[in-house]
Formats: structure tokens, sequence, C-alpha cells
């Protein structure tokens, strides 16, 4: 199998496990509605956030969207369009080192693109898939970057979409028309929705009788009767009487028993006065067994639209918001709704690390408002003015209405969104807990680092100084508590954050093993093995496993 390799990857292969877990800080200011929607719009280098998000999120996304940056060599975007940006070389020269200042910019891309690919893995379910957008600039590479990260069995299909309708005049060679979007899965239990059915397909059942709607499909088949000889016979049109046969290029696509069987059953169609010259089957709407479209790899532009429609989609939100002309090809929120209607379902989780004008949530709450899904969002953008001027404004417009250019008054989508900034790193430079770090934010941290997955929502919004137990959740058959912060009403010695006999009796029952990370343990280790109870000492058993 082909590898990939570039100057700069051994420096950045396990550089994701060396980013430091942050808090994340709310933003009261910049939030929308109502915060405990489970919507999420982070504002920062979307490689520390992806790192603060993973205690919360992990193994917890259905279904990924990133639109990084295409490294097209155009140097006049500096935001999205090349990987020589102040904060790529910054972080690049603090890991990379030397070597980054001379890397060509399709190293840097790479030492870019690996780590926070590896990240975002942790963050997909088992049934997940990632959709990453690209051009022909960075295509080849990515496609082998996706198989070592996410391995080549896993590679799902490349879509091409139409971005342009129409090609430029003043193009100096073959002007491009279209984007990929690579889908790879996390594991095989992965499996794709059916897309809605359309206009164009339900009108195509224009036929009925007294067992329903129904379309008529070709009762041949593209073989020929040397191919096929049991399928060329002959067959009686019951108006008329006359025997009719196939040609003997094109023979008939069921046999003499399954013909029958439809005739039996009333399943041919001779026309609409019954006198037809060749069959045709009968296919009833209420029957299909699956009632949608297989997708395909192709996307025209009538389908996922196009990047003329997303700036106008754009604008018409942010008219009076003068950095969205530096938006020049944003992605139009149906191509990311056909994304959504074939990877999630109604309660899925949805991640975009690479969240520029807020497309994907604008898709998320379209989508919902379509079929009424509770889908939620989490977006990362690193651009503090961004950030929120484009990305959270836009959302906030979708979701409340708006007015646009016209002085038009739009109807909201509904929902609401949590922005947050990041806070300081959850361990200080001795690998001690830092000292403003709550019990709700330790306890995502605990359970991550025990079962690798990130801390249930139902558990995680009780998880309040007041309000919270420390049972954390089961995980394969065991019990997780977390004493830390007084979280039983200072019951014993230095706040309730040892492990005492006294505290043991007012932890919540559970009738099996037990593990409690707590800052000391006062029962002997005998007592402990007879309990069940594995004892985790505070902070030296928080490491993460590569």
């Amino acid at each position: 199998m082909p590898s990939l390799n570039w100057i700069g990857k051994a420096a950045v292969v396990n550089h994701h496990q060396d980013v430091p877990f942050r808090l994340l800080e709310p933003a009261q200011s910049l939030s929308c509605g109502d915060t405990e929607t489970g919507n999420l719009i982070v504002q920062g280098d979307n490689l520390l956030a992806l790192k603060a998000l993973l205690p919360r999120y992990a193994g917890q996304v259905k279904c990924i969207y990133i639109d990084p940056p295409y490294n097209t060599g155009n140097e006049g975007w500096v935001y999205n369009d090349n990987v020589n940006s102040p904060e790529i070389r910054r972080w690049l020269g603090e890991v990379v080192g030397k070597e980054g200042e001379t890397l060509d910019r399709h190293d840097r891309w790479l030492c870019m693109m690996y780590p926070r690919l590896m990240l975002l893995k942790q963050f997909l379910r088992e049934d997940g898939a990632i959709f990453v957008s690209i051009d022909d600039n960075e295509v080849a590479s990515l496609r082998l970057l996706m198989n070592e990260v996410f391995g080549s069995e896993n590679f799902v299909a490349t879509v091409i979409w139409q971005k342009k309708y129409a090609a430029s005049n003043d193009h100096k060679t073959i002007a491009p028309m279209h984007d990929f979007v690579l889908l790879y899965q996390r594991t095989e239990s992965w499996r794709r929705n059916l897309l809605p059915r359309g206009e164009e397909k339900d009108s195509q059942y224009k036929f009925e009788d007294d067992a329903g709607v129904f379309r008529s499909s070709d009762y041949t088949c593209a073989k020929t009767v040397e191919e096929r000889p049991n399928l060329y016979y002959s067959v009686i049109n019951p108006n008329t009487g006359e025997e009719i046969w196939p040609k003997r290029t094109r023979v008939w696509a069921y046999s003499q028993e399954e013909h029958q069987r439809h005739v039996t059953e009333g399943l041919i169609y001779w026309g609409k006065d019954g006198r037809g010259k060749v069959p045709a089957y009968k296919r009833y709407k209420h029957a299909l067994r699956n009632d949608g479209i297989i997708p395909q790899t192709l996307w025209p532009h009538e389908f996922a639209g196009h990047t003329d429609g997303s700036r106008k989609e754009l604008r018409e939100v942010l008219h009076d918001v003068p950095s969205v002309s530096d938006f020049a090809t944003p992605k139009p929120s149906l191509l990311i709704q056909r994304i959504l209607q074939i990877a999630s379902d109604k309660d899925s989780i949805i991640l975009d690390s690479f969240a520029g004008s807020g497309t994907t949530a604008h898709a998320v709450l379209k989508q919902n408002a379509e079929d009424g899904g509770n889908r939620r969002f989490i977006l990362v953008e690193m651009d503090e003015g961004i950030a929120r001027d484009v990305t959270a404004e836009r959302v906030k417009r979708v979701a409340q209405g708006y007015t646009n250019g016209k002085g038009q008054p739009v109807e909201g989508l509904g929902g609401g969104f949590q922005f947050c900034t990041l806070g300081k790193p959850l361990f200080d430079a001795r690998g001690h807990i830092s000292n403003d770090v709550r019990f709700a934010e330790l306890a995502r941290f605990v359970w991550f680092v025990e079962t690798g997955m990130g801390l249930p929502a139902k558990r995680a919004s009780r998880n309040t100084a007041d309000t919270a137990s420390p049972l954390l959740g089961m995980h394969e058959g065991r019990a997780v508590y977390l004493l830390y912060n007084g979280i039983l009403k200072d019951r014993s010695i230095d706040g309730g954050n040892v492990l005492t006999s006294l505290l043991l009796e007012h932890l919540p029952a559970h009738d099996g093993p037990k593990v409690v990370y707590a800052a000391r343990c006062a029962i002997g280790a005998e007592r402990l093995r007879k309990l069940g109870i594995t004892f985790k000492q505070l902070p030296y058993h928080l490491r993460v496993a590569p």
C-alpha cells in the first residue's frame, strides 16, 4: 500500500498527544437564545479547540464535515486559502522547528492537517463518517493522508460536486468546474441513508388504479436472446389477444414464472387504453421498501448548489457586514444538507472544525426545520473577528430571523447556541490540576481518560457544583466516581477529596466493580480489593493513552 511522506512528518505524527487540554470559557454576550440546546461555537485555533472538546464529545459525533484550506498558493486571502498565515507559520516554528521555515506549501499543509485529522477521528462514533471538501491542489495528498489516518479500508467515495454552472471566459487553460468531497467511514458499521425523493421523482408516479398510485417501468433488460434465451418468450395482451415477443437484442426482464405472477397480481400495465404493444411493470409508490434515492458520487449544482448561489445566500443574511466580502467561495447550505441527509440521523451531533462563514450550522438548522430533527452542531473558527461578526452572527440571524438586504423580514429557523473561547490549560506547568477547574470540567476529563468517550450529554448537563453526583456513570459494568471540589458537601478530610470509610458510605451504590478518582485514599489495599474498588489518584492517573 502506498504511503505518504513529507518534510516535517516525524515532528507532527504524535503532536496531537502533546496538545494541552484546555477549558472552554462561555461568552454569554456572543451566545444566542437557549444555550442549553447543545449547539456550540468555539473561537480559537482548531487544534487547541478540538483537544478541549475531546473530553465532551469523543466517540459521540455522527458526522464531521470540514472545508480546510485548499492550499491554492494564492496568498491574497490569508484566512482560508493558504497555509502561509502568521498563525500557521508560528505553529510550524514551534512544532517542526527551523526545518519548518524552509518547507514548501504542500509540506506545510500536510503538517497542518495531520494532527487535526488525528483528533477528528477520535470524535467519531463507530457508525460515524467524515466528509472533507478539497480541490485538485491537494486531493491526491489528502487521499493518502486520509488512508493513513482512517485506514484505506474505510474509504467510501469521492464525490464530484459541480461548484460552478458557467465557465470563466478568461481562464488560461481548462476552467475548473468542480470540487471533491472525500468520504471516509469510522468503521464498517457506518450506513448511508437514502436521499429524500424530490418533486421530480414523485412526478414519475403519474398513474393510478384501484391498488394505488404507480409508475410504469420498462419490462425488458439489456440482454440478447443469445445471452438470456430463457427470457425470450411471448406474452399475451389480455385486452387485444395479441401475442407479443421482445426484440432479440433486448429480452424480457423477468422469467416466465415471474411474468405469470405479475399477471395474477395485476402488475402489468398495457397503457391508458389497455391496447399497448409492449407491457410495462407497475411500480406502486406505497410498495417502496425504502422510500428514497440511492446517493451517487456525481452532484450537479441543481442537486447540491453552487458557489454563486452560496455567495448570494451568505450576503442575503449578512448584507450589512463588511467582512462578508472576504468570503469569495463559501459553501452552499444545500451541499451540507445533502451530506446531513446521507450521513446523519435526527439526533446527531455534527462537527465542523473549519467553520468559516458558518454554513454547516445554517444547514443543520435548515435540515432540522425540514424534517423535525434535533441535530446539534459544533463549530470551531480560528479568527476572532470572523467567529464573532460572521460565523456567530449568521447563525444567530438564521436562528432568530432577520431582515434581508431588500428590507424583507425572513423568519427564523429556531434554535440557539453557546459561544465559547479557549481558556486556561486543565493542568498547570507542574502537571497539577489548575485551581480554577470546576467539578464539571474535571468530570468530563476523568470520564474521557477512563472510557475514551465523551461524557454522555444527560450526565454532563447535570454537572454543576451544586447538583452533581460523584458517580459519573457506568462503563462496561464498572461505576466511575470522582471526588473533587467537595462534591459530597465536605464530609471528610481535605474538603471531601480523600476516599475514606465515611465517604464510601455516601457514594451512590453500585453492585459491581468501582473506579474512584480522588486526591488520596485512606482505605487499605486489601479492603479496597474486597470491595471491588480500584483507586486512582489525582492528578497522577489522569494520563491519556496514545
